[in-house]
């Protein structure tokens, strides 16, 4: 998947005095604001790297603001950064929420990262984050409310179990691969190998005369007694 691609998260109730527009509500003091009507979905979002960077994924868990889950995602995203894994968890919640026709999100992360450069509280210094943070300035501001908020990784246990599926099923794709082609390349270099033929000679003088055939000057040699060589053709 590309990292452009979003996916969601988790869903609450939401609250009428929610702002209606977007960026307005993306201010420190807005998690603690719990969404207390409809239209509103939960996005549990997580995204983790084996390596930082190295094989990385991410889970998104997204729930109704009846508890009902409208969707779980999850995706391998090959070698990338933890805090690039995070973001991607963000943007695929908000691609989904937006595909959907979810109008209000409240997101869910264990990145502090993340949701402070979200909220506007810290900086986004980094290269590889400013293009995804700003991706997901915009698709925010095509909602009609957002909140996002910060929880310890034992509030989001889903989402986390999601994202190491995701790395799980990307690491093993890759082994597989990684097996396939060597077991091609070993049957192609089998089949380009030409086959052995023996060729008869006769000892005089301590020395070999070939009765058909030909070899390269310089070339190392096997000698078998011919008895010895029908011997081990027998036997195999």
């Amino acid at each position: 998947m590309r990292l452009e691609s979003i996916k969601l998260g988790h869903m609450t109730p939401a609250s009428d005095r929610i702002h209606a527009d977007a960026q307005s509500s993306i201010f420190p003091n807005d998690s603690a604001r719990k969404p207390a009507t409809s239209n509103w979905a939960i996005a549990y979002t997580d995204g983790g790297s084996r390596g930082n960077p190295g094989p990385s994924g991410y889970g998104v868990v997204i729930q109704a603001d009846n508890g009902s889950i409208l969707a779980e995602l999850s995706e391998f995203l090959g070698m990338r950064t933890n805090n690039v894994a995070e973001y991607s968890g963000l943007l695929a919640a908000l691609e989904f929420a937006l595909a959907n026709g979810i109008p209000r999100l409240r997101v869910v992360s264990d990145s502090e990262l993340m949701v402070k450069q979200i909220r506007g509280q810290y900086r986004v210094q980094s290269p590889d984050l400013r293009p995804l943070y700003e991706q997901a300035k915009r698709s925010i501001a095509k909602l009609e409310a957002f909140q996002i908020e910060h929880v310890l990784r034992g509030k989001n246990k889903k989402a986390d179990e999601l994202a190491n599926l995701a790395m799980d099923r990307g690491m093993r794709r890759k082994s597989e691969l990684k097996t396939t082609t060597v077991a091609s390349s070993n049957a192609a270099t089998n089949a380009e190998a030409p086959p052995v033929r023996p060729l008869r000679g006769i000892v005089k003088e301590g020395r070999i005369n070939l009765l058909e055939g030909s070899i390269p000057e310089g070339t190392i040699v096997v000698v078998m007694p011919e008895k010895a060589l029908g011997q081990r053709a027998g036997r195999s």
